[in-house]
C-alpha cells in the first residue's frame, strides 16, 4: 500500500463504526521532525510533513529553501534519525497566490503554478490548491467562481508536472477548499466563530467541481480527497475554541454525500484527545497541527533551563540564559509576532513568551538563541539530571522516567514532551500508540 492508499483508504472507509484519519505535522523545527519519526518509527503508515508557500517556494520563502531543498532537509533528519524516506509523505499546505498577492493575478497565478510544478518535481504528492485571496488587481472579496477557476488552473499545473516525470495521477492528492481558520492561530480572543454552513459547503464544492469539468479535469477531480472548511476549532493567545459536535452535526453529515470527499481541518492546535477524536469520526479526518507542537518544544527548553539554574545556583559556570536571549532576539526583530500581540508592553512580555500562538518559533534558529541552546544543552550533559528536579519540571515525565521508558537527558525530555502531542493526534485517528520503547 502507497503512502497515498492510505489516505484513499480513510475516504473510502469513513462510514465505517471507527473511522480513521491521518494528522499533518506543520512544523519545520529540526527538533520537532527529528521527534516526530522517532515516534513514528514505532507505528505503521505514512508521516504527513506539509510546508505552505510562504514558508517555501521556488525563491526560497521565509525559510529560504526551495521545495526540492525543503524534502531534501526533511530526508537528511530522516536519515538521522532511521525512518524510512518511503514513508514520508509531503503535503504543500495553501498552494497559491498568498505569496504573491499583492501583485497582479496573471502573474501571482504564474508564479503559484510555477510552486506547484516545483513542490510536485520535489516529491510533495499531497497538494492544496488555494486561490481564495484576491490579488493585487482583483475584487475583494473574489467571487467564488474566479476562485473555482484559479484552483483548477493550478491544478492543471500539478497534474502536467507529474506527467512530464513519468508519474501517474492516482499518485496525487488534491484538496480543495476556502475556508480556514486563521493560518497560525487568531489573534482575536473569543470572538465568536463561523461555522462553514451546509450551503456554503455545497456551492463551493460545485463551483469547484464544475469548474474541474470545464477545464476538462474530471480525473484530477477523483483525485481530490478533501475540503478544507471551519468547523469550529481555533485557538488564539490565550484562548481555545474546542469543537462542538452538535454545532458541526450537519456539516459531518453533508459530506457523506460525497464518496470521494473527507473534510481537512486547519488550527486544530490544542484539542482535546476527546475533541479531535470526534472530529475524525465526523469526517474532519485530515487533522492540521502546528504551533502546539513547537510550543511543547519551547515549554521543554523553559523547563530545562529552570533545572540549569538550579543545578548551577550560586556557580561561576556561565549559564545559557535562554528566556532572555530568546525574548531579546523577538525585540530586535519584532516582525514575526507584533501584530498578533497586545501593545501593553507587560502583557506582550508574558506573550512572546508563553502564548498559545508561539511566535517565539520563529526565532528559536536566530544565531544568538542557537548560542544560548547550545550552553543550555551541554551544561546539562555534564551531569545526571536528578528525578526530583525532573518531578517538579516535567511532572507527566516522572513516571516515565522511572520505568526507563524516557531517557533522563536533555534530548529525552524534549522529545518526550513533543511525544505526548503526537501521541495525542494519533489516538484521535484511531492508530495504535506504543508504549514507549525502553531507553
Amino acid at each position: 500500500m502507497t503512502k497515498i492508499d492510505v489516505l484513499d483508504q480513510i475516504v473510502r472507509e469513513k462510514m465505517l463504526p471507527e473511522p480513521q484519519g491521518m494528522f499533518s505535522i506543520c512544523s519545520s523545527n529540526i527538533q520537532v521532525l527529528r521527534a516526530c519519526m522517532k515516534r513514528a518509527s514505532m507505528i505503521g503508515g505514512p508521516l504527513l510533513i506539509e510546508s505552505t508557500c510562504n514558508q517555501v517556494n521556488q525563491f526560497g520563502g521565509y525559510m529560504n529553501m526551495t521545495p526540492v531543498q525543503f524534502a531534501e532537509y526533511v530526508e537528511t533528519i530522516a536519515d538521522e534519525t532511521g525512518f524510512p524516506r518511503e514513508r514520508i509523505l509531503l503535503g504543500g499546505d495553501h498552494l497559491g497566490p498568498s505569496a504573491w498577492k499583492q501583485e497582479p493575478a496573471e502573474s501571482a497565478m504564474q508564479k503559484s503554478a510555477d510552486l506547484i510544478r516545483a513542490c510536485i518535481r520535489a516529491g510533495y504528492r499531497k497538494i492544496h490548491l488555494d486561490a481564495s485571496m484576491p490579488c493585487g488587481d482583483d475584487p475583494s472579496p473574489l467571487p467564488p467562481e474566479i476562485v473555482a477557476e484559479r484552483e483548477a488552473r493550478l491544478c492543471r499545473a500539478g497534474i502536467e508536472a507529474q506527467e512530464i516525470q513519468g508519474g501517474k495521477i492516482t499518485d496525487l492528492a488534491f484538496v480543495v477548499g476556502t475556508e480556514v481558520p486563521t493560518p497560525g492561530g487568531s489573534s482575536d480572543e473569543e470572538q465568536p466563530l463561523h461555522i462553514s454552513t451546509v450551503k456554503e459547503t455545497g456551492e463551493n464544492i460545485m463551483a469547484i467541481r464544475d469548474a474541474f469539468r470545464k477545464n476538462h479535469l474530471e480525473a484530477a477531480w477523483e483525485r481530490v480527497r478533501a475540503f478544507v472548511v471551519q468547523p469550529g476549532v481555533e485557538f488564539s493567545d490565550s484562548h481555545i475554541h474546542i469543537y462542538e459536535h452538535e454545532k458541526a452535526r450537519a456539516l459531518s453529515t453533508f459530506i457523506e454525500g460525497y464518496e470521494n470527499l473527507i473534510y481537512e481541518a486547519h488550527s486544530t492546535d490544542y484539542q482535546t484527545g476527546a475533541s479531535l477524536r470526534q472530529m475524525v469520526e465526523d469526517h474532519f479526518a485530515i487533522l492540521k497541527v502546528g504551533p502546539e507542537l513547537t510550543h511543547a518544544l519551547r515549554e521543554a527548553l523553559f523547563s530545562l533551563e529552570e533545572i540549569e539554574k538550579e543545578i548551577y545556583h550560586g556557580s561561576t559556570m556561565p549559564l545559557s540564559g535562554l528566556k532572555a536571549v530568546l525574548d531579546e532576539a523577538m525585540t530586535a526583530n519584532p516582525q514575526f509576532w507584533k501584530q498578533y500581540y497586545s501593545k501593553d508592553s507587560r502583557i506582550q512580555f508574558i506573550q512572546r513568551r508563553y502564548s498559545l500562538l508561539d511566535r517565539s518559533r520563529y526565532y528559536l534558529n536566530s544565531p544568538k538563541v542557537g548560542e544560548a541552546l547550545r550552553v543550555l544543552k551541554n551544561n546539562l550533559s555534564k551531569i545526571d539530571i536528578p528525578v526530583s528536579l525532573i518531578s517538579q519540571f516535567f511532572p507527566d515525565q516522572t513516571v516515565k522516567i522511572k520505568e526507563g521508558m524516557i531517557e533522563k537527558t536533555y534530548q529525552g525530555l524534549i522529545e518526550a514532551r513533543i511525544f505526548d502531542v503526537f501521541d495525542r493526534y494519533n489516538q484521535a485517528c484511531g492508530k495504535h500508540t506504543p508504549i514507549y520503547a525502553p531507553a
